[in-house]
Parts: C-alpha cells; sequence; structure tokens
C-alpha cells in the first residue's frame, strides 16, 4: 500500500488499455451491445485471482468499466498481472478499449484537523471505510468521499470542491473544453499534475491527470 504500487503499474508493459486514476487501475472496454457487454463480465470474473478483491465491474448499454482496487494507494504487483489478463479476455471478444472515457469523480471534503469528521460522512452517505480518511459507495455507484486537512494557517474553516480524475493523455482537451463552456483556470501551478477552475459563481474543481504518469510536483518538495 504505497507509492511503488501504482508506479510498478504505470512502468509496465501490455496495460495501454489501463488509466490509474484516485481509484486504483481502470479500464473501459466498449463492445458491441448489452448482451456483448454482459459475456464479457462473465468472463472477466473468471479471471483467476480477481475473485475476493476489490475488483468492480460495471455496464452502462455496451460499456463495461473494470475497477480493479477502488484506492490508488491499494495497488499491488499481482494487479498488473491481472490487468493483463483481462485485457487478453476483453480481446478475445472483441471488445476495444477506449481510454477516454476513463474517469472517476471524487468529493474532497476540507477541515482542519482537529474538526475533521469522517464517521459522520461515512453514516450519513451510508458509506465504508477505505483507507483513513476516505468513504467508499458500498455499490460503487457514487463517488469516493476524501477529507482533506487544511492547514492550521488558513482563514478557512471548511469547504468542499471535486475532483475528477482523468488520463493524462486527455486532461488537456478536458481542460479546454471546461474552458470554452466558460470555466475559468484559479490555478495551473501544479500543472500537468492537476488545475483548479471555478464555475462563473466561483466553485471549484480540480481536473487530476495524476498518477496517471503525470509528474506531482509536491513529491519534489
Amino acid at each position: 500500500m504505497s507509492q511503488q504500487g501504482w508506479s510498478s503499474f504505470l512502468s509496465s508493459e501490455g496495460l495501454e488499455d489501463w488509466v490509474v486514476l484516485h481509484g486504483g487501475p481502470t479500464a473501459v472496454f466498449r463492445t458491441k451491445n448489452l448482451v456483448d457487454a454482459t459475456n464479457l463480465a462473465q468472463s472477466i470474473a473468471q479471471v483467476p485471482g480477481l475473485n475476493g478483491t476489490h475488483a468492480q465491474i460495471t455496464i452502462v448499454t455496451n460499456l463495461l468499466t473494470v475497477r480493479l482496487t477502488r484506492e490508488v494507494w491499494n495497488i499491488e504487483e499481482e494487479h498488473i498481472e491481472l490487468a493483463r489478463a483481462i485485457s487478453k479476455v476483453a480481446n478475445s471478444h472483441g471488445a476495444v478499449a477506449d481510454p477516454i472515457q476513463v474517469q472517476e469523480i471524487q468529493f474532497a471534503i476540507s477541515a482542519k484537523p482537529n474538526s475533521i469528521d469522517l464517521e459522520f460522512w461515512r453514516a450519513v452517505l451510508g458509506y465504508e471505510p477505505m483507507l483513513d480518511d476516505n468513504a467508499i459507495d458500498p455499490l460503487g455507484n457514487s463517488s469516493t468521499v476524501w477529507m482533506q486537512e487544511l492547514e492550521e494557517n488558513k482563514s478557512l474553516k471548511h469547504a468542499m470542491h471535486i475532483d475528477v480524475s482523468i488520463s493524462k493523455e486527455h486532461a488537456e482537451a478536458r481542460l479546454a473544453a471546461a474552458v470554452k463552456a466558460g470555466g475559468s483556470v484559479v490555478d495551473d501551478s501544479n500543472a500537468p499534475a492537476w488545475w483548479t477552475l471555478s464555475d462563473s459563481a466561483g466553485n471549484k474543481v480540480c481536473l487530476v491527470s495524476w498518477p496517471d504518469g503525470a509528474k506531482n510536483p509536491r513529491d519534489e518538495k
């Protein structure tokens, strides 16, 4: 449960179908229809080593999404071979990986260290713990909630924002689309790891391509 896990995943070959999001390795496969997607899901579920893990498989019409860990810090060496095996199964079914569809939405709830109330959020949302600072939907249908500590010297006592986790290849296109739609870039000092944007009312969102291969500037400090 460390940086070594996701770093090894990102540097391994044969994983072109996969994007490493906040929620770990994720792939979207495009099939011809719902029946084909369902058959593919059944075959993926039989991949040795997948049963009993935190893997999640979801289907929307002809799109099948596989999430291996639901948390980037839970990536282990065995997930590399699992990902390769799943891609092989998908290819045998004629499914095509569609990385541009891969994304994850996370809600960041910020508070001073002595005011963080994660148990409240888990209870009110009906969520379960994954790590010590987050909460996840047990059904995998809704966004992860992450508790972010505010620095003591900040005037803010609490805040919320949205994190949109996507692949590094598609981050700048999404950024351009958001600006074209009327958004403003508030802070790009951490690019290409992430950009902070806001809508016309000042509501903020972070567009995040870390850890999918983008260097996190804070790792150098």
